[in-house]
């Protein structure tokens, strides 16, 4: 029997549900490189840090002045100037005396004091917000401990007032790009499974129709071999089919004697 050959062409439809599922799994990939790059990296170093007690020794304000870049609409960008503090506090864990940063943006962005205002246009604004710190530490947290975040191995002279990161974020960087990943593998899959079953559905059918036809052939030939010789005799030796009036021209005109005479 001849081989049954089966289209496996991709409909359009199925063709954009392949399309899309490959994109969704590309976003995936990309995303996980991306948030992991600028968003895990630093949560996991974050996170090595251990909480620890922390007193204040002393909060110093001393005369240097930093600048930061304050912005003032689309195209609109200037500096200005805010007054550095710096809060020293002892950390239980290591026993001894370490400069107190609000989180650890703050540490990169300035590791020389403990707090950068917002930045404002206005000098004065920096210097009330500055002040504010000061007279919060100094009176109201100066004789309390409070919780800090310490790293030994990374820097041994700062602890951290908070966590700029913390367990959620390293949960939505690997949750989003996973969940993006598996969906547009699904997708894939589902319409791939789907072709084959319908290939081979369709191959099933044209093996039922070609069997059907076999069939039909077989059993007209069999009948064709069991009719004899003799039953065409038969019919031939019909007295009505052999009569010569049968053979007679429908308009034939009869012969006069006389004519055959002459």
């Amino acid at each position: 029997m001849a081989k049954i050959r089966v289209s496996y062409e991709y409909s359009e439809a199925e063709d954009k549900s392949i399309r899309l599922g490959l994109f969704l799994i590309a976003c995936g990939i990309l995303s996980l490189f991306i948030l992991g790059f600028c968003w895990l990296s630093p949560t996991l170093q974050n996170l090595q840090s251990k909480p620890a007690n922390c007193t204040v020794v002393s909060v110093l304000r001393p005369e240097e002045m930093f600048e930061c870049i304050f912005t003032c609409g689309a195209d609109c960008k200037g500096t200005s100037l805010y007054p550095c503090l710096q809060i020293f506090v002892n950390n239980s864990e290591s026993n001894s005396v370490a400069l107190l940063h609000f989180d650890e943006q703050q540490l990169v962005l300035n590791p020389k004091c403990s707090y950068v205002p917002p930045c404002e246009r206005d000098n004065q604004k920096n210097r009330d917000n500055v002040l504010l710190w000061e007279d919060y530490f100094t009176k109201e947290v100066s004789s309390q401990s409070f919780t800090c975040f310490f790293n030994q191995q990374r820097r041994p002279d700062d602890v951290l007032w908070q966590r700029s990161h913390d367990t959620s974020v390293l949960l939505h960087c690997v949750l989003w790009p996973m969940v993006s990943l598996l969906l547009g593998t699904l997708i894939v899959l589902l319409t791939v499974c789907a072709r084959s079953l319908a290939v081979r559905a369709e191959a099933l059918q044209k093996r039922k129709c070609s069997y059907e036809v076999c069939q039909d052939l077989s059993i007209t030939t069999s009948d064709c071999r069991s009719n004899k010789p003799g039953d065409f005799l038969a019919m031939n030796s019909d007295p009505e089919l052999s009569s010569p009036s049968r053979t007679l021209p429908l308009f034939a005109v009869p012969v006069r004697r006389r004519d055959r005479e002459h």
